[in-house]
């Protein structure tokens, strides 16, 4: 592989770290100093936040890198892409908001939407205009998305739904989502299912909050009684909403920069280990190294699925293996930053004596969740055995 970048990337670069370096004095104390308490990340005032700071890099070019100019992107390259996310880790900026607007939603609309839901959807979906959650899990199918129950029922130019779902990231913030719901339930569980859009301010939806361990109310169950979905709001064929959900899955476990904040994360651990003055234990300088080097591991593992996308234009499945050691390495330094803590691991937010403001206990207790969203640990050790190792299915 050639890690070298063209002169017109190292020009996009630089011309965004000069952005960055400018914007960057906007933002608040809070974000660049982990001493300084900042609102909740469920917060009304740090919603606000996230959606201010996306809306100056949508203004400045930086959404929809490589979506078409006509829907609102910059019709930019995939190499471009990479690099924004790069340097928005690399200076530790806020990322985009919306992200399942960007990273599902709109993928799917853009490779199985109509030219009309196109031009509606794509553009407020970059500029922030209108917020996107997903409805794909449920109480009897989480990872399972094929097992889905919740059905709708064909009446005139509608289609009435009833269900339930849950784990809907921001779905209380959310204006539109998509939903994967059974309209054939005498076909096979896979082929019996339709990908919609959904206004979330159409009657008969209620939406849950559930607090999870961090404390915080993030995601939420949603419940829809008798929902009338009209029929153009369906994304691709009727009865093949699956192929449409997992195309744009594919896209969440390809997602690049995550390397370079993990460096990030434990360049911090490292600062932990110096301010509770474990240095030079050598067992402690032990498992740094062996983090340090399964960082580097992961890094590469992000090349080798960028590189399968670059050539085909889309990821494969050892996308699964980079999301499977990367989910799996986050939880070691997170727990290795509560062994280093000792007695002060159990002090959280708002403790006076909490390390950097309790961040670690949050990201420790925030890491479980990671090995169960976008498809349990279990399932990607699936994939990788089926797609990747072509072994039998059991």
């Amino acid at each position: 592989m050639d890690f070298n970048y063209t002169p017109e990337e190292e020009n996009f670069r630089a011309g965004l770290r000069q952005w960055l370096a400018v914007n960057m004095k906007e933002l608040p104390a809070w974000w660049a100093h982990p001493e300084v308490r900042g609102p909740e990340v469920d917060s009304e005032e740090y919603h606000k936040f996230s959606i201010w700071w996306h809306r100056k890099l949508h203004a400045a070019g930086y959404t929809g890198i490589t979506w078409p100019v006509a829907y609102g992107g910059r019709g930019g390259t995939m190499m471009q892409e990479v690099i924004f996310y790069e340097e928005i880790a690399r200076h530790r900026a806020p990322g985009l908001s919306n992200v399942h607007g960007i990273g599902w939603c709109g993928p799917a609309i853009l490779r199985f939407g109509t030219e009309e839901q196109k031009k509606r959807f794509l553009p407020r979906i970059l500029s922030c205009e209108e917020i996107w959650c997903t409805f794909y899990s449920e109480p009897e199918a989480g990872s399972d998305m094929a097992n889905v129950q919740a059905r709708a029922v064909e009446d005139g130019d509608c289609f009435v739904v009833n269900g339930q779902k849950v784990w809907n990231s921001h779905a209380h913030l959310a204006d539109w989502a998509v939903l994967l719901v059974r309209t054939d339930p005498t076909a096979p569980k896979h082929r019996g299912l339709s990908y919609m859009l959904v206004d979330m301010l159409t009657p008969g939806i209620t939406v849950r909050p559930l607090r999870n361990i961090t404390g915080t109310a993030e995601f939420n169950e949603t419940f829809f009684d008798n929902v009338r979905i009209p029929k153009h709001q369906i994304i691709g064929e009727k009865n093949r909403g699956w192929y449409v959900a997992a195309g744009a899955l594919e896209f969440e476990r390809s997602s690049v920069g995550g390397a370079i904040a993990r460096e990030n994360t434990l360049r911090d651990l490292i600062h932990v280990v110096k301010q509770m003055g474990k240095n030079n234990d050598h067992l402690v300088r032990d498992r740094i190294a062996r983090l340090h080097i399964e960082t580097q591991v992961a890094k590469y593992l992000g090349f080798r699925t960028l590189t399968r996308q670059l050539k085909e234009g889309r990821p494969g499945p050892e996308g699964s293996i980079g999301s499977l050691f990367g989910v799996e390495l986050n939880q070691r330094i997170q727990d290795f930053a509560m062994q280093v803590q000792g007695p002060y691991s159990r002090l959280m937010r708002g403790s006076p004596q909490a390390i950097e403001q309790g961040r670690w206990q949050y990201s420790f207790l925030r890491s479980r969740g990671a090995s169960i969203e976008t498809g349990t640990t279990e399932i990607k050790r699936n994939v990788i055995a089926q797609r990747v190792l072509e072994l039998p299915r059991e």
